[in-house]
Parts: structure tokens; C-alpha cells; sequence
């Protein structure tokens, strides 16, 4: 009995093994791929020659990058956007969570205030209304448009509220005999305890505004003001060339380079690989523990 237990778990290991590694190559390849055709030639490329190792080995790609200025101001105002917009971020969820994640005694319009968040994350108000209030603030064709245009995630409120609740109430009651206001119980009690999911939710907002292309496209008049992942977009779109002069044509040719195109792409992950490992581990935590309400 103990030799077909011993079997069966080393099955169930087998699989799991497997299943894992099928998972991170369905996760690895494309990252490699993409840099296979960065270091490739580009005619190479341009014929679909490159597998899983790069022909033609080169870094012609990588110094044609270091000498486009258009690419390393949309990096700058990336990393602007990402630095400015995740702290905007994190201030209000928190300011926000704090109170709601008290009981209706304590806030008495707590539940109307959760009924209004709930509806407008399900309904927006759309895309045009969103872009008038944007513009009639003077929020376009500047840094602080992509930060502002969508600094109240809904979601996140109120996942910091359920971890929020979560803590012990004996934390707070003791706090508060020993004198210590609501100021001070958020500051020195709650922050300090609610780490993995602070950590969560500010990888939620760095991966959001580092990614997100659309907001620069709507809000953008001008290419520099694109962030990067506006100016990426920007590069793989399909244009008619029917309508454009010799000009157009020959740059459009110039940004078309498959290689030049795969090593920004490259460029471009490499910030957000860097930064998940060391808040990945309070990922899994915060996201347990602000999901669950109490």
C-alpha cells in the first residue's frame, strides 16, 4: 500500500512538473524570440529565418536605439508616468480604503459610497465625455494627463478595504485607549501591517501605466508626448501608404525594421521583468487576504 501511494504521488509530481514547465516556455519563448530577432540581420528577420536562435548574429539594432532620441523621450516619460502615476495611485486607494473599511456605525454613508464605486466600475461614463473633462482640465499633451486620466482604480480600493478589515480589531481598540487618533492608527498601524498588499496593488498600477498605449494615443497630439508603449504601437500599426509623399514613405521604411522594432519591444519588457521578482512575494498574500471580505 505504501510502494502504490509512493507511485501515485510521483505521478501527480510528474504531471505537475510538466504542466509547470509547458506554463513558464509559454512564458519564456516569446521573450526569447523577441530578442532572437533583436540580435538578428535583418533581411534574416524580414523572411521569417529566425527560430529559437538568432541569424546572423549582430547589435546593429541596439546602437541604432542608442542614437534615436524619439524613443528614449517616450522611455522618460514612461518612467515619469510609472514614478508619478502609481504613487498618485497609492495615496488615494489608501486614503479611500481606510474609511470604508470601517463599519456602517462608524462611516453612516459607507454603503452609498460603495454602491456609487461598484456602479461606476462597471459603467463608465465613455470615451468622449472622458477626453472633454480631460481637455477642458488642460490635461492633454502633458505628463500629468496620462497620470490623472485614471487615478482611481476601483478595483484596488476596494481590495486594500477587504485587507483592510481584515485585520485584527483588538490593533485598533488598543490603539485607541492608549490615545492615538485615526491619523496616527493609519500611519503607524495600519501602513506599516499592510505591506503585501501595497506592494500588490502598486505592481497592479506599474504594469498598468507602463503598458497602457491607449490614454497617450487620445490624449496625445503630438509624437513627443507619446509614452513608450504609445510610440511601440505606433511603429507596428498598418498605414495605407497610398496617401503619403516620399518622405513619409522613407521613414515609414525606417521604423518598419522587424530587428530595430524587436529590440525596442525588448527594451521596453525589460523594466517591469526587473521589478516583479522582488514584489512577487506579496503578491500571492495580498491578493488572498484583499479578496476575502470579512
Amino acid at each position: 500500500m505504501v510502494k502504490d501511494n509512493s507511485f501515485g504521488s510521483l505521478v501527480i509530481d510528474a504531471i505537475s512538473i510538466t504542466v509547470l514547465v509547458i506554463l513558464a516556455l509559454m512564458c519564456i519563448l516569446p521573450l526569447w524570440y523577441t530578442l532572437c530577432v533583436s540580435l538578428s540581420d535583418k533581411s534574416a528577420a524580414a523572411a521569417g529565418l529566425v527560430g529559437l536562435w538568432p541569424v546572423g548574429f549582430n547589435l546593429t539594432s541596439y546602437e541604432s536605439i542608442l542614437g534615436d532620441a524619439k524613443f528614449f523621450n517616450s522611455f522618460w516619460i514612461s518612467i515619469q508616468r510609472v514614478a508619478l502615476g502609481t504613487s498618485a495611485e497609492l495615496v488615494v486607494t489608501l486614503l479611500m480604503a481606510y474609511p470604508l473599511s470601517k463599519t456602517v456605525k462608524q462611516l453612516p454613508l459607507r454603503n452609498v459610497i460603495m454602491w456609487f464605486l461598484v456602479f461606476a466600475m462597471l459603467f463608465s461614463g465613455g470615451l468622449i465625455p472622458w477626453y472633454q473633462t480631460m481637455k477642458a482640465l488642460k490635461l492633454t499633451n502633458n505628463i500629468w494627463g496620462l497620470v490623472l486620466g485614471n487615478s482611481l482604480p476601483i478595483f484596488n480600493v476596494i481590495l486594500v478595504m477587504n485587507y483592510f478589515r481584515n485585520l485584527p480589531k483588538e490593533i485598533e481598540e488598543a490603539a485607541l485607549i492608549d490615545g492615538a487618533g485615526p491619523w496616527q492608527i493609519f500611519f503607524k498601524i495600519y501602513i506599516p501591517l499592510s505591506t503585501p498588499v501595497i506592494a500588490t496593488v502598486a505592481l497592479f498600477s506599474m504594469v498598468y501605466h507602463w503598458n497602457e498605449f491607449f490614454n497617450g494615443l487620445v490624449l496625445s497630439t503630438r509624437q513627443a508626448y507619446y509614452p513608450l508603449q504609445t510610440y511601440i504601437q505606433q511603429m507596428i500599426v498598418v498605414i495605407n501608404t497610398a496617401n503619403m509623399n516620399q518622405d513619409q514613405i522613407q521613414q515609414l521604411n525606417e521604423i518598419s525594421n522587424q530587428t530595430l522594432n524587436a529590440a525596442k519591444i525588448f527594451i521596453a519588457m525589460t523594466p517591469i521583468l526587473l521589478i516583479y521578482p522582488f514584489l512577487q512575494r506579496y503578491f500571492i498574500k495580498g491578493i488572498t487576504l484583499g479578496s476575502v471580505k470579512e
